[in-house]
């Protein structure tokens, strides 16, 4: 069983009427009944107004995969709640980054960056092409699939080369972006997804949520051990050495 914490800032929804159609459940609910299809995975939900913002030590603790959507509240996320998080993933908790989260303090601090795009909100159509069939979050996907809807993001995507590239989209405005980037950091595995925009009710797709799904098995820890770091005693005899 794989331990799934769905956060979403949740401010959209209280003030947006056009939020509060897409979501009535708030786009954390809709995030998490994609997942909750899936018996394998168990999974909560917060947002930024809940006690300890909704990522309490002991919520962490407990968390094997973070999902994470941000937007408008970004500066109100604590620099030493940032921190903890971050450090984390660093150890191993899986990370799966929405749409605007690419401008988090998280995301940043973890890419080095600072996730800025291009961007545009006309509601245009997308298609996500997948470029790498083999890897295990396109399982289960047609070879593109589209949204009728959904803002658009694109390059310059201000990101590190992504480790793994899972998709890119096309926009009906003429521009792409990487759309599905892999991150490793440390022991713990990024993903960042695009699509997400708050108005239109695209985690609801069919195809959105088979991808959802095979993030977060993907960035799920693998139960390694802790690496071993400082001095460390030779394996070998060594010479004599002053």
């Amino acid at each position: 069983m794989i331990r799934v914490h769905v956060w979403n800032e949740g401010r959209h929804e209280q003030t947006d009427p056009r939020v509060q159609a897409a979501y009535p459940e708030g786009i954390h609910g809709a995030i998490a009944a994609a997942l909750a299809s899936d018996d394998d995975l168990q999974v909560t939900t917060a947002t930024q107004d809940d006690p300890g913002y909704g990522l309490s030590p002991a919520t962490l603790d407990t968390t094997d995969v973070l999902v994470f959507w941000s937007h408008i509240a970004q500066h109100e996320f604590p620099n030493e709640l940032v921190a903890d998080v971050a450090q984390r993933v660093l150890n191993g908790m899986g990370l799966v980054v929405l749409h605007s989260g690419c401008i988090s303090k998280l995301f940043t601090r973890l890419m080095g960056t600072t996730g800025m795009i291009n961007w545009r909100e006309a509601d245009e159509r997308t298609r996500l092409w997948v470029v790498a069939p083999g890897h295990p979050i396109a399982a289960g996907l047609p070879a593109y699939f589209e949204l009728p809807h959904e803002e658009m993001y694109g390059e310059h995507f201000d990101i590190p080369p992504p480790d793994e590239l899972v998709f890119i989209s096309w926009f009906q405005g003429g521009e792409v972006v990487r759309s599905g980037c892999c991150f490793y950091r440390g022991a713990g595995r990024i993903f960042y997804f695009q699509p997400g925009h708050e108005t239109y009710p695209n985690y609801r797709d069919a195809n959105v949520g088979q991808v959802l799904r095979n993030a977060v098995k993907w960035a799920a820890p693998i139960g390694r051990p802790a690496p071993q770091r400082g001095n460390m005693p030779p394996l070998e005899p060594l010479p004599s050495h002053r």
